[in-house]
């Protein structure tokens, strides 16, 4: 007889469950509960005692629905323990609230979403905590701006919405030569795509709100990585409050059913409209990590399974031909999320990186005719056609 092999990522997305309840149903149920019961004041009493994260006192605390969500997104990273959060932004404050502490020192990337920006360039210092940024695509300049009390080394590989990439396994080589902690933000590739832990990361964030859910339908976070980080972070959100509330927790897990299936679409349709707008007279650039024409496409081609499905391209007429361009679109949705089965088109300099300055917003790659395309699961021939006659209007 063979011996049994390790289950594939699709199966533990599908069967990795919480305990079935005694009437033993095939889906786990929602456990939409704020406090759970004890058999005797011992028990209860016993429970507050108990700082781990398996004992369910309180849903603030622990729920067994918020459980498996975050059982399956650490099996699908291949992470020890996990944490989940409200918003993929709670879990980045949290991170920062955890780790950090007055008079610590945080090397980011340059290329990070907005509102982290705002956390880093804002709110740390109230806190004495201050904040550097490195140009991922200039990865070489990166060690030399790592300080004696530099904590932590935090970016986002594909960026938002540059789609810059960094090698993932050199930057933890750095960090662990240094004793930095290592956090990536793997929010465009999911664990589908790419595992930073394989490649050193010591913690992994997603909002879950993209491609997680996949359909525009809830909001969440997680934080996943080693179990005693986990640990102290665990402790941090448990007294703050930032929790992932059951349903929505209900609604991720069964997402990640279809995880897979659906990044295998995503890219797909991806990977063919950055082909087909290629040379497009209307565009000065298209980025997608897996066109060879990406800056970095090797590094891509070796820690992703795919290109993700985001597409980037740059309108020659700037700011306002960007914007005729959306305006001139039928089916794709103009909004500032990503991660859907409906493609998205959004203009990020004057919507989620619109609190950057020029310059700022210039040194990652935004440039004013910048657009960010989500690209659904419609059928391909009905993506490009729509984004073909909005570019010949703009």
């Amino acid at each position: 007889m063979s011996e049994p092999s390790t289950p594939g990522p699709e199966t533990l997305a599908i069967r990795t469950q919480t305990r079935r309840t005694a009437e033993k149903e095939h889906s786990t149920p929602l456990f939409l509960t704020s406090s759970f019961v004890y058999d005797s004041a011992e028990d209860m009493a016993a429970a507050f005692t108990d700082d781990s994260l398996d004992v369910n006192i309180y849903s603030r605390f622990s729920n067994p629905t918020v459980d498996e969500f975050v059982d399956k997104v650490c099996a699908l990273e291949g992470a020890e323990a996990g944490v989940a959060t409200g918003t993929g932004m709670a879990a980045v404050f949290s991170i920062f609230m955890t780790f950090l502490n007055q008079g610590d020192h945080i090397l980011s990337a340059s290329a990070v979403f907005g509102s982290t920006h705002t956390i880093l360039t804002k709110y740390l210092p109230k806190w004495g905590i201050a904040s550097t940024y490195f140009d991922m695509t200039r990865p070489e300049t990166l060690e030399a701006l790592i300080r004696p009390n530099t904590k932590m080394l935090y970016l986002e590989t594909p960026s938002n919405p540059g789609l810059d990439i960094i090698d993932l396994a050199w930057v933890g080589e750095i960090c662990r030569r240094h004793d930095v902690l290592y956090v990536v933000d793997n929010c465009f590739a999911t664990p589908a795509v790419q595992q930073p832990i394989r490649f050193g990361a010591d913690l992994v964030i997603h909002s879950a709100t993209k491609f997680m859910d996949g359909q525009g339908r809830v909001l969440g976070g997680v934080v996943v990585g080693r179990e005693e980080l986990i640990y102290e972070l665990y402790l941090m959100t448990r007294n703050t409050g930032p929790s992932l509330s059951p349903f929505n927790a209900w609604v991720l897990s069964k997402s990640l059913e279809t995880l897979h299936l659906r990044m295998e679409k995503h890219a797909a349709n991806a990977l063919a409209l950055a082909q087909a707008l290629e040379g497009h007279p209307k565009l000065s650039r298209v980025k997608y990590p897996f066109l060879p024409s990406h800056p970095q496409h090797a590094i891509a081609l070796r820690q992703m399974t795919n290109g993700g499905g985001i597409v980037a391209f740059e309108l020659a007429g700037g700011v306002e031909a960007g914007r005729r361009f959306l305006n001139q679109l039928n089916m794709i949705s103009r909004t500032n999320n990503l991660g859907d089965s409906r493609t998205i088109a959004s203009h990020p300099s004057s919507t989620t990186h619109s609190k950057l300055s020029e310059k700022e917003r210039l040194s990652v790659g935004i440039t004013p005719g910048l657009v960010r395309i989500s690209v659904g699961l419609e059928t391909f021939g009905d993506i490009l056609a729509d984004i073909e006659q909005a570019l010949e209007k703009a």
